[in-house]
C-alpha cells in the first residue's frame, strides 16, 4: 500500500507547538477529595467562609485592651477554643483566652501567659512590651470568602487538600484518568515473560512505558505483541480504538518489516508529524485514528524514554487535563566540559545534584541502563558544539523526589 507521506522532520519546537496546541474532550467524574491526590481539577473552587471565621488568639494568655497594658488588670472571665462567648472587656480588666478561642470584640492586644505576673487577688500584671493588636489573628487574613482558592487544571496534592477541607467541602469534580493503551510489534523482540533463546533479547520498551505512564496519572493496559503482520498490528490497533492515547516503540523506520507504519496507515492514521530534528530519536511518528491519538517511539531503548519525557509527558499533561503543560527547567552548573556535534538538537541524560550536573557516561541511544542512574536531561541546541565547565544550563528533571544519599547542609546562611 502506498499513501503520500511526509517524509520532513520538524524541528524540536514545532513538535512542542503541536501537541501543547491540541484541543481535546476531557471527561470528568466527581471523587472524595482524599481519594484525588495528584489528580487534576475540572472546577474552580471559591471558599465558603472566611478564614479565620472570627478574630482569634494566636496565644495561650490573656485578652486586654492595649490602653490598660501599663495597669492592674483584673481577670473578668475565661474563653476556650470553641466557646461561643461575647462578653467584653470593661477598663483595667482582662479575660483569660486560650490559642483558637473567640476574642472579645474590643480586645486591641494577647498577653502571652508567660509575660504575666499573677497578682493575689485575681489580678495581673503585664511583664514584657505590648505592641497593639498582637497575637490577634484577624477574621480573613488566610483566607477571604470567595476567592478563588482551586483553578480548572489545577493538580490536587496535599496542601490543596488542606484547603478544601478547611472550607467544608468533601467531593470535588476532577478529569477522568487517561486511558492508555501500550503494544509491543516486532516479533524479534521477547516479552519478560516468556522464554528466549539466547540469541533473542527481551523487549523492556514496553514494561518502560506502560509504568512511566502509571506514575504520571494514566490508567494502562497492555494489549500483548503483534506478530509480524499488517493483519495482527491492525487487529491491536482495533481493539485499543477506546482509548486517549496508544504508545508503540519500533516499527516505525524505512526497514523492509516494519509493518506498523502500513498497519496504522490502512486504518485511517492522521499525520501530526513524522520524524523530529532531534539526537536521539528522530523517528517519532506522532498522529491520530478517529478520536485516539498515537505515539510512535523509536525502537532504541535509550532514545524512546528520553523522547517520551521530552514529548510525551507534555503529551500526558495535556491528557490528564493539567494546565501546566510546557517544560519547566532548574539552572544549574555543568560539571565537565562537553562538546558535540552541531545540527540537531541534542537530549543528553545526566545527574543533577542541586548544583552541577553531570553528563552520563553512557548514552548510545541502544542502551537500556542509563535512565536508572538518572534524574534529569538536558535540551542542547543545534548550534551549540562546546558547552564550558561550570556553564550555567537549564536542566529539566525527570525523577523528581529530590533526597540524596549525601548528607548536606540545608540551611541557608548570611
Amino acid at each position: 500500500l502506498t499513501t503520500k507521506r511526509n517524509n520532513m522532520a520538524i524541528s524540536v519546537e514545532a513538535a512542542i507547538e503541536i501537541i501543547s496546541n491540541l484541543t481535546l474532550n476531557l471527561n470528568f467524574e466527581i471523587v472524595p477529595i482524599e481519594n484525588a491526590t495528584s489528580r487534576i481539577s475540572a472546577q474552580e473552587i471559591f471558599a465558603t467562609s472566611f478564614l479565620p471565621k472570627f478574630n482569634n488568639s494566636a496565644m495561650d494568655g490573656y485578652a486586654i485592651i492595649y490602653e490598660d497594658k501599663n495597669n492592674k488588670l483584673k481577670i473578668i472571665d475565661t474563653i476556650f477554643a470553641g466557646d461561643n462567648n461575647n462578653i467584653l472587656l470593661e477598663k483595667n480588666s482582662c479575660i483569660k483566652i486560650m490559642t483558637g478561642a473567640k476574642i472579645p470584640e474590643n480586645t486591641t492586644a494577647i498577653i502571652p501567659k508567660e509575660d504575666i505576673q499573677e497578682l493575689n487577688d485575681n489580678k495581673i500584671k503585664i511583664l514584657g512590651n505590648v505592641k497593639e493588636f498582637q497575637h490577634i489573628r484577624y477574621i480573613g487574613e488566610d483566607i477571604k470568602q470567595n476567592e478563588l482558592l482551586i483553578n480548572i487544571g489545577d493538580e490536587i496534592n496535599f496542601s490543596k487538600i488542606t484547603l478544601l477541607a478547611s472550607q467544608g467541602i468533601s467531593h470535588i469534580k476532577v478529569y477522568k484518568k487517561p486511558k492508555v493503551v501500550v503494544f509491543a510489534s516486532g516479533e524479534e523482540l521477547k516479552l519478560h515473560y516468556e522464554k528466549i533463546e539466547s540469541f533473542q533479547i527481551y523487549n523492556s520498551n514496553t514494561p518502560t512505558f506502560i509504568a512511566r505512564t502509571k506514575e504520571l496519572g494514566c490508567e494502562v493496559t497492555f494489549i500483548g505483541q503483534a506478530k509480524d503482520t499488517i493483519e495482527a498490528i491492525k487487529e491491536l490497533i482495533n481493539n485499543s480504538l477506546d482509548a486517549n492515547l496508544i504508545i508503540t516503540s519500533g516499527g516505525v523506520s524505512v526497514g523492509d518489516a516494519d509493518f506498523t507504519k502500513e498497519a496504522f496507515y490502512e486504518l485511517g492514521f492522521e499525520t501530526l508529524f513524522d520524524g523530529i530534528n532531534v539526537k536521539p530519536g528522530k523517528p517519532t511518528v506522532f498522529g491520530k485514528i478517529k478520536n485516539t491519538y498515537i505515539l510512535n517511539l523509536p525502537g532504541n531503548p535509550l532514545a524512546s524514554a528520553l523522547i517520551f519525557e521530552m514529548f510525551g509527558k507534555i503529551l500526558i499533561q495535556k491528557f490528564i487535563g493539567s494546565r501546566n503543560i510546557y517544560s519547566n527547567y532548574i539552572l544549574g552548573k555543568l560539571k565537565e566540559p562537553f562538546f558535540t556535534k552541531k545540527g540537531k538538537t541534542t537530549l543528553i541524560p545526566g545527574f543533577f545534584d542541586g548544583e552541577y550536573f553531570e553528563v552520563s557516561q553512557k548514552r548510545s541511544p541502544g542502551m537500556v541502563s542509563v535512565l536508572s542512574s538518572c534524574n534529569s536531561m538536558i535540551c542542547i541546541d543545534n548550534e551549540v558544539e562546546k558547552l564550558e565547565k561550570n556553564s550555567l544550563i537549564k536542566i529539566l528533571p525527570i525523577n523528581w523526589k529530590f533526597f540524596s544519599d549525601i548528607k548536606k547542609d540545608f540551611l541557608t546562611h548570611e
